[in-house]
């Protein structure tokens, strides 16, 4: 078995439009691979492409150019194959509301042609932490217990692969929390996550590599660690003994803010200036630190550098 769950090599989708118009390229050239067992982020802008890509793979919308390779299964050669190796949770909440989730799950194995002795709806339910809400109305389920319920559906045919599209969306802390833990325990029973959310601090969280796409083009690709070492500026915040607001504080290549009589906060480069040089300085200007706090960059001033958003 390929040690990849997903290959796509210069995948590129355009759509038609009339003759005194541009072409509308909603993907253009896309190369990245998603290693089995991993949990792979896909981000971007609204109309970066995400959702066409996530239609190509489940078969609702065609590829222009391109190979898309999902499970060993090439999707032009064998796209039931392809189907069957992939489970997608869609952003919108779909589920009949008169129908308990085993009933949902039963009818849903059923239509992947699941013979009753094959099918595992307890276990399912289990892993999604459903098993006590197995029989009660879809309509009486919480929006957590709802998005679980996704999962599950998604998971009837054991596929490989999970694909959640914005499953938080709308949900709270509290069960966005224990969605997550949900995912983790898949991904520890093997299963491939490819995730798209605009809650970058949860891609942070839970991703182990990265793709950013910004106007159908692949901006970044790398580890979240990686991506997060590309921001070059770091914040600190000193709370320093009684200075004076008006005190002219000046080093090249620092941007220097005294907040207050108690505090002082700087901007600088970090792979320009030595955090030492910066201390060494603040005691010659006799400035009297007592505590420090540093603000590294996150996922999302990398993700704002690379689409501009």
């Amino acid at each position: 078995m390929n040690k990849y769950a997903l290959t796509v090599e210069n995948l590129t989708k355009v759509y038609s439009v009339s003759k005194n118009k541009k072409e509308n390229r909603a993907l253009n050239d896309l190369n990245f691979q998603v290693r089995q067992g991993e949990v792979f982020g896909l981000l971007g802008p609204n109309g970066a492409g995400k959702t066409t890509f996530l239609s190509i793979l489940g078969g609702t919308v065609s590829k222009t150019e391109g190979k898309v390779n999902v499970w060993g299964f090439d999707l032009d050669k064998n796209p039931r194959q392809v189907k069957a190796s992939i489970g997608i949770v869609p952003q919108e909440i779909n589920l009949d509301a008169f129908f308990s989730p085993k009933k949902l799950l039963e009818l849903q194995a059923g239509l992947y042609g699941i013979i009753k002795k094959d099918r595992i709806t307890d276990l399912i339910l289990k892993m999604v932490s459903l098993e006590n809400k197995a029989n009660a109305y879809s309509r009486s389920l919480s929006g957590g217990m709802k998005r679980r319920l996704l999962i599950a559906k998604a998971m009837v045919h054991q596929p490989p692969i999970l694909i959640l599209d914005e499953p938080t969306a709308g949900v709270d802390v509290e069960l966005r929390n224990n969605l997550w833990n949900n995912v983790k325990e898949l991904n520890k029973e093997g299963v491939t996550i490819i995730l798209t959310t605009h809650y970058l601090h949860e891609a942070q969280e839970m991703c182990d590599r990265i793709a950013i796409i910004n106007k159908g083009n692949l901006v970044a690709l790398d580890t979240t660690q990686k991506l997060l070492d590309r921001i070059q500026t770091k914040k600190i915040n000193f709370k320093v003994e009684n200075i004076d607001k008006n005190k002219i504080l000046n080093m090249e290549g620092i941007k220097f803010n005294i907040d207050s009589n108690e505090s002082i906060s700087i901007i600088y480069d970090k792979n320009l200036l030595n955090f030492g040089e910066i201390i060494n300085y603040l005691n010659k200007s006799k400035v009297k630190v007592l505590d420090i706090v540093t603000e590294d960059g996150d996922l999302e001033d990398v993700f704002v550098q690379l689409t501009n958003r």
